[in-house]
């Protein structure tokens, strides 16, 4: 495929979804926004956590009737022993939704910042204590669960063996298509970065899941490479997939095969994810991806932006994937490299809510849920 680095602020209005930036269960991140077939917009996250890597994470959820300018307050949806992290949402008919998210033992990172502060160190304690081995082999996994009533109530959860911070996506046919990481532990029941990227299909909206094939990853790097994908549907039914593309753990450093690490890597499908073409290098910073197919016919990528300036960035293709003009800028306002994950909706007059999380001001505060509303480059 072929790149055109753009580079240029796009005609933009920003807001809020959450923030609580001063409150000590104050951090939100990687969320997912939704649209309801009747124009209720759905925005999901982790949240109501104290940092990037805690034990108080949970699912929230929040609504907006107006186009994502105001929105209701955070409600929990899973709360489990564990810490619930990246949250998807996607609309599969009427009020029905599909949630999605993976709970993870987190025992082995947790270091207060201030051992002195009680008010503090006592929460973590209360919470690590409920990171039992038992309760890690109960909760730890990547789940889904659905709701049939625009949010209000949910259905029990299904565990499914990939993740990803978006989730599945709905086909035309009506089937779930879920591009993802295999979720794997080691015999210590701590999850591990290796793993392929693989597709799963199912049939019955999330219940039960039918594996598909793994996408090949490109000479000379590792598995430990690769994590959170996204993927689109093309206009003649093929697959078009992206994904987060980074130095990891042990895994060799990318940069000595001449490549970028927080980057993209782009794969195909023409088969219905039995198949995938090996993934190929896009060469630019950005990670990790959002695909979705606006109503002009143009694919819309988003992606956050981890380098100076920090912010949210977006790609377009006009012609299903073969040529990207990347790196138009959403925003460039990030205190720190602590944001991203952005994910868009397009709204009734054309234009995009784009949601992601991302500190308001300085870099002592609290991740905020922020959306960006913003029009289509010409």
């Amino acid at each position: 495929m072929k790149l055109k680095r753009m580079t240029e602020l796009v005609e933009a209005c920003h807001g809020a979804v959450c923030t609580f930036p001063t409150e000590f269960f104050g951090y939100f991140g990687w969320p997912t926004v939704a649209k309801m077939e009747n124009g209720t917009l759905v925005a999901v996250a982790s949240g109501l956590r104290n940092a990037h890597v805690c034990p108080f994470g949970r699912t929230v959820i929040g609504t907006s009737s107006d186009e994502g300018r105001t929105w209701t307050s955070p409600c929990v949806v899973n709360d489990s022993p564990l810490d619930d992290r990246d949250a998807g949402v996607i609309s599969i008919g009427g009020k029905r939704l599909l949630l999605s998210w993976f709970s993870v033992d987190t025992r082995q990172y947790q270091v207060p910042l201030d051992r002195s502060n009680e008010e503090v160190v006592q929460p973590y304690n209360d919470a690590l204590a409920r990171m039992t081995d038992e309760t890690v082999a109960r909760w730890q996994g990547s789940w889904v669960r659905s709701s049939e009533d625009g949010g209000e109530t949910w259905d029990r959860p299904v565990k499914v063996p990939l993740t990803a911070p978006h989730g599945p996506i709905r086909l035309k046919s009506g089937e779930l298509l879920y591009l993802g990481k295999h979720f794997l532990t080691d015999v210590t029941g701590i999850r591990q970065s290796t793993g392929a990227i693989g597709a799963m299909k199912s049939r019955d909206g999330g219940y039960t899941w039918e594996k598909l094939g793994n996408v090949p990853i490109y000479e000379g790097t590792h598995e430990e490479h690769y994590h959170e994908p996204h993927v689109v549907e093309l206009h003649d039914g093929r697959l078009l997939g992206l994904i987060r593309f980074q130095n990891h753990g042990k895994a060799h450093r990318v940069e000595d095969l001449g490549l970028k690490s927080f980057s993209l890597m782009q794969t195909e499908s023409a088969d219905g994810g039995e198949t995938w073409t090996p993934a190929k290098p896009l060469g630019f910073h950005g990670s990790p991806p959002h695909l979705m197919r606006h109503s002009s016919g143009v694919i819309v990528c988003v992606y956050g932006f981890r380098q100076k300036p920090f912010g949210q960035r977006a790609m377009i293709s006009h012609d299903e994937g073969k040529t990207w003009k990347y790196n138009y800028i959403l925003r460039d306002d990030g205190p720190d490299s602590d944001l991203g994950y952005p994910s868009s909706v397009e709204l009734d007059d054309g234009s995009i809510l784009t949601v992601y999380y991302q500190k308001v001001g300085s870099v002592d505060e609290q991740c905020s849920i922020l959306w960006t509303r913003w029009k289509m480059p010409n």
